[in-house]
């Protein structure tokens, strides 16, 4: 049996994790029901894979005007934060611990998807992306660019969406602010090319996510609380770095410190940016010292390279998207250096148990 220090107990907040590793949040387009809400299934699912220290859950859409793909359930309805409990209390009963991701994908969505209007953004640019529509993966296109009010109603929506949660009984909620959804696109020079208070300089460029957790205040504890980035998101998702892009997310990280948060969850790379200009290519390690709290990071480790990144101290927990997919009991065939499980790419985004619920766990 190995004894990494991925299966050693962790402390977040007031809550104790059983290990380090982590399960990210993945979209799994389930919930294609009526009012998108959380099923028998979505909690079968998540209680498999609750030997995992910490659960964060596929995004959750704050509202109608959040989405961007379908069947993802919400978490905005008196009936999804009902179909969140199914998970909550499935998750608990099994000695695990889930945060609930906040969701909005701003212009990564489509005008099917928001009865013919167009999704909000931060400014009137086109990612040139995908978003996933009743007609498969359609092209985007020219976003609205959201007034202030606009803006004020995003920070109320996210804030309903944290007080949902918490009554749906989840240990706490994780800030989608990364892989070029809506904040992120406020934080991007390329996609945000406003002259208000929130575009310009790095200060105005990362308000709405301090607008976000001011508003939380009253309404859920910042010890429940985390915070997901993707610093060096280059030529993906409609994102490109710039000259300011490395520095305004050291500016958020920094300070994030003020807020007592239960962790910073950070992305590495999603493509190779080892010749790119302005990126940072080991972003654990170079954001490690701007940050004082936990800080979680994500983007194709191994059993063996997720020990190496915590036992360095750039990370604290590391958390794993893909393998659980196929693995609901991957933390056991970590501890017992098994074989993992491939999955089945054709079945991420189908709305049935096949290649959700299905995959078996080790003999």
């Amino acid at each position: 049996m190995s004894k990494s220090i991925l299966f050693q107990p962790y402390t977040l907040g007031n809550i104790v994790l059983n290990n380090r590793i982590v399960m990210a949040p993945m979209t799994r387009s389930r919930s294609n029901n009526e009012g998108n809400v959380a099923t028998v299934l979505t909690a079968k699912y998540y209680e498999q894979r609750a030997t995992a220290g910490l659960i964060i859950t596929e995004g959750t859409f704050v509202s109608t005007k959040a989405v961007g793909f379908i069947n993802v359930p919400g978490i905005y309805s008196e009936a999804q934060t009902e179909g969140w409990k199914l998970v909550t209390k499935a998750v608990h009963d099994k000695g695990g611990k889930i945060f609930a991701q906040l969701w909005h994908t701003g212009r990564l969505s489509h005008p099917d998807l928001h009865d013919g209007e167009l999704p909000h953004a931060p400014s009137a640019i086109n990612p040139f992306a995908k978003a996933y529509t009743n007609d498969g993966f359609v092209d985007t296109v020219v976003p609205k660019e959201m007034t202030i009010e606009d803006i004020k109603q995003t920070v109320l929506d996210f804030a309903n969406g944290a007080k949902n949660a918490m009554s749906a009984g989840f240990d706490g909620v994780e800030l989608h602010a990364a892989n070029g959804y809506l904040l992120h696109q406020f934080f991007n020079g390329y996609s945000n090319h406003r002259t208000d208070n929130y575009g310009g300089s790095m200060e105005n460029k990362a308000r709405i996510l301090f607008d976000i957790l001011d508003a939380f205040k009253g309404v859920i504890d910042y010890s429940k609380v985390g915070v997901r980035l993707n610093p060096s998101l280059h030529n993906a998702q409609g994102m490109m770095l710039d000259k300011d892009t490395i520095p305004t997310h050291e500016y958020i990280v920094n300070r994030l410190n003020d807020y007592g948060l239960a962790y910073v969850h950070l992305t590495e790379p999603f493509t190779p940016v080892e010749d790119v200009p302005y990126a940072v290519n080991e972003v654990a390690k170079h954001f490690r010292p701007f940050y004082n709290g936990t800080l979680i990071i994500n983007k194709g480790f191994t059993k063996e390279t997720g020990s190496k990144v915590l036992e360095e101290g750039y990370a604290d927990l590391v958390a794993y998207g893909v393998p659980f997919i196929a693995n609901p009991d991957l933390v056991a065939r970590f501890e017992n250096d098994a074989p993992l499980s491939t999955p089945d790419q054709n079945t991420f985004y189908t709305p049935t148990e096949k290649g959700y619920t299905d995959y078996p766990t080790m003999e």
